[in-house]
């Protein structure tokens, strides 16, 4: 997605400098790219963060009520908050100073999560963790619209895959070691210290904005513009999404590909704790074998996506997400369910990237922010239902079945996409 340069500030400074009008780093590798390294770091801090949380908050549900319906309506709960806030993201990112949008998204989640471990001293307080999470999700889709909006202005419009594939793969690769850290920390000590590492690394990650120079925003488009309201502005998004044709297909098939997949992490836990009666340490290390796969594909996405196109690599993508999905609940070992999970993460990190990548690449700038909420807000929009659905069945009828109907849907999907614009589009 294009990126709205925002205006360059210099806190340590009394007189400010000249704007930048360009992507920071333009023309250099980008491990030679100050801003965008430091930028690079910090997500990664934030990513290892959160990758406790990933697990300890379902396991502090599952330890409280051993109920998979419990912890699949937390994640709808949080998932819908994300949704609700992504209908004024959009406007909201393409008026303000998106660095300091950034940093005060990072400070309101460190001190969300951390009130979590405070509280869990005194003894188990579910009702907080459906207080805490949908707030955190609406401030992290705050920051999940800046975060897409500001990647072009860093590196330029011809590094942006193989940008977006470093930031995802380095975010894996801190996927890797959170989990199996947060598997140790659940088990020594509790869920509720994991969560705390995650509010600590929000706190890293404020700090290291603070010294990411971001290019100018232009001045005609430098947050001056009028409010028109948020249906006018999420309308503005959608009729961009409508008018591109492969933007449009995505967006239809990506709706009922989160409805079926964002419990999924749900349901492997579950599979894990009560089908296969593997403890917190198991868990942490399945996630991280799967943030492997996450790896893996982030690193291919940018060569793959060159020599397939954009069409061939998303739906590829898609199909091999529902065959991974289908077999999850069947597994009975461990080393396959962390296979299994791996090939997912590979897949839906190459998907996503391919997705993110060609959205930055043809939306106008001045729509920037408000393509990426009309397009998360319309891609989530049942994905909260499906978690809970998703869950409540898998726990009637048992993981097996349930993923098995899910992934097929899945592979449905990819062939749909077959029948779409996005199988001709060859943009590498």
């Amino acid at each position: 997605m294009p990126y709205e340069a925002q205006r360059e500030e210099d806190s340590g400074s009394r007189t400010p400098r000249a704007p930048r009008t360009g992507p920071v780093g333009k023309g250099r590798p980008l491990w030679r790219q100050r801003d965008f390294g430091i930028f690079w770091a910090a997500q990664t801090l934030s990513v290892l963060g959160d990758s406790f949380a990933l697990i300890a908050l379902p396991l502090l549900v599952l330890e409280a009520t051993g109920s998979l319906a419990r912890m699949g309506l937390l994640t709808a709960v949080g998932g819908a908050a994300s949704v609700l806030a992504a209908v004024f993201a959009g406007a909201l990112v393409d008026r303000v100073d998106r660095r300091r949008l950034l940093i005060a998204c990072d400070l309101v989640r460190m001190v969300l999560y951390g009130v979590i471990p405070l509280v869990w001293l005194f003894g188990p307080q579910v009702w907080l963790l459906y207080v805490v999470l949908p707030l955190c999700e609406a401030v992290g889709m705050l920051f999940a619209v800046g975060y897409v909006t500001v990647v072009r202005g860093l590196v330029g419009t011809e590094q942006l895959t193989e940008a977006n594939g470093r930031l995802n793969a380095t975010a894996a690769a801190a996927g890797v070691l959170g989990p199996l850290c947060a598997g140790m920390v659940a088990a020594w000590t509790g869920p509720a210290a994991a969560v705390g590492v995650d509010a600590a690394s929000f706190g890293v990650s404020a700090a290291c904005m603070l010294f990411v120079r971001f290019a100018a925003r232009p001045k005609d488009d430098s947050g001056s513009a009028q409010w028109t309201g948020l249906w006018q502005d999420l309308r503005a998004g959608i009729a961009f999404l409508y008018g591109h044709p492969v933007l449009r297909s995505l967006t239809a098939l990506l709706f009922v590909f989160s409805f079926l997949t964002l419990g999924l992490n749900d349901l492997v836990i579950y599979h894990l704790k009560h089908d296969l009666g593997r403890d917190d340490g198991t868990v942490g290390t399945v996630m991280a074998v799967g943030a492997l796969g996450t790896i893996t594909g982030a690193l291919l996405v940018a060569r793959v996506r060159r020599r397939l196109g954009f069409g061939r690599t998303w739906t590829g993508s898609v199909a091999v997400c529902g065959l991974a999905f289908a077999g999850l609940g069947w597994a009975r070992e461990v080393s396959v369910v962390a296979a299994l999970s791996a090939a997912f993460l590979a897949c839906v990190g190459m998907a996503g990237t391919c997705s993110m990548s060609l959205r930055q690449e043809v939306t106008p700038e001045p729509l920037l922010g408000r393509v990426t909420s009309a397009f998360w807000t319309l891609q989530y929009s049942a994905a909260p239902i499906g978690a809970a659905v998703l869950t409540w069945a898998a726990e009637r009828q048992g993981t097996a079945p349930v993923g098995l109907a899910a992934g097929a849907c899945c592979v449905l999907i990819a062939v749909a996409a077959l029948f779409t614009p996005i199988r001709r589009s060859g943009r590498g």
